[in-house]
């Protein structure tokens, strides 16, 4: 039953209905979309808590995946921010993400890194997902580096590779999830943003031949990557089916980060390293079922290698544009 406050009765009269059933007043309802929820001010507010309590403006961004939280151990000086502590930011509720924003240096460059991401499994809209990468443009970063564990699809993936991105498949994007859906703000970047030259190959290219003066060659390759939406891991199915559109490692984040960083026009380097190897074809077994144990246990086992391949890039970078 309607009362004298009710939002459909406007003019105070029980049983009044006439401004919802009106199809003028229907039109003018419009839902406000979850990109919303982060407008620019709000963005903004947040990058300058971050800037001036840090007293620094990072040049480099770097997102840790799974397990990968080491990264940020590596950065000298760090200036930490618990995200709980942060105004309007997200906490992070996944094991193995931290929940902390690290800014210092890191081989002479100015870098801030998320130890903890935001996934759409933990009920998050892409859009606040994706929303630092948004506060990191606003704070000065110029480069994303993005990092997440992954499934190996391509059986040339051995658990412990390294899959330097190069493109990807973006599945929600496919079911009209997007963290760019609602109105455009063009202080952050076009209506329409191409992505045909999202990963960046001069990156890719330096980051190879990083990996041959490691001595890990072998373990690096040169992939597509998809993110489905979780938590839940693939059935065989799925994954000889995105086998077939070209995916060599599946995970469950960085595509609406990469979407949104380069919206804003960021320069974009990611990787994978392959937790576990998917299985395509029908088994009993209960050891080929992936589990995130085993995901952060590889991710532990390999954090040197792949600290060491981020430090020396993030070196070239500062080397170059110093």
């Amino acid at each position: 039953m309607c009362n004298t406050d009710c939002c459909s009765n406007p003019k105070g009269k029980a049983g009044t209905k006439t401004a919802i059933n009106d199809p003028a007043t229907r039109l003018q309802t419009i839902v406000t979309p979850e990109s919303q929820l982060y407008p620019y001010e709000v963005i903004e507010e947040i990058a300058d808590f971050i800037t001036k309590g840090s007293g620094m403006r990072p040049k480099i961004g770097i997102i840790c995946g799974s397990g990968l939280g080491s990264l940020a151990d590596i950065i000298q000086d760090p200036k930490i921010f618990e995200y709980e502590k942060i105004p309007n930011f997200p906490v992070s509720t996944v094991e193995g993400h931290a929940g902390r924003l690290v800014v210092g240096t890191l081989e002479g460059a100015t870098v801030m890194a998320m130890q903890g991401r935001f996934h759409f499994y933990e009920g998050y809209p892409l859009a606040k997902c994706s929303m630092p990468v948004r506060v990191m443009k606003l704070c000065g970063v110029e480069y994303l580096f993005a990092t997440n564990a992954a499934g190996g699809i391509n059986p040339r993936f051995a658990v412990g590779d390294i899959m330097l991105m190069h493109d990807h498949v973006n599945m929600l994007g496919f079911a009209g999830n997007s963290p760019l859906q609602g109105p455009n703000d063009p202080r952050f970047g076009p209506r329409f943003p191409a992505l045909v030259n999202s990963y960046n190959k001069d990156l890719i290219n330096k980051a190879i031949e990083i990996g041959k003066a490691m001595g890990i060659e072998s373990n690096i390759h040169v992939g597509v990557y998809s993110c489905l939406g979780g938590p839940n891991y693939e059935t065989i199915a799925e994954l000889k089916a995105l086998r077939m559109m070209g995916v060599d490692a599946v995970g469950m984040s960085t595509v609406h980060e990469v979407i949104t960083a380069r919206h804003c026009d960021m320069k974009v380097f990611a990787f994978s390293l392959i937790t576990n190897k998917c299985s395509t074809e029908y088994s009993d077994k209960k050891d080929e079922e992936a589990n995130h144990e085993e995901v952060m246990a590889v991710a532990k086992n390999r954090q040197k290698a792949c600290c060491e391949l981020v430090a020396r890039l993030v070196r070239e970078i500062h080397t170059a544009t110093a």
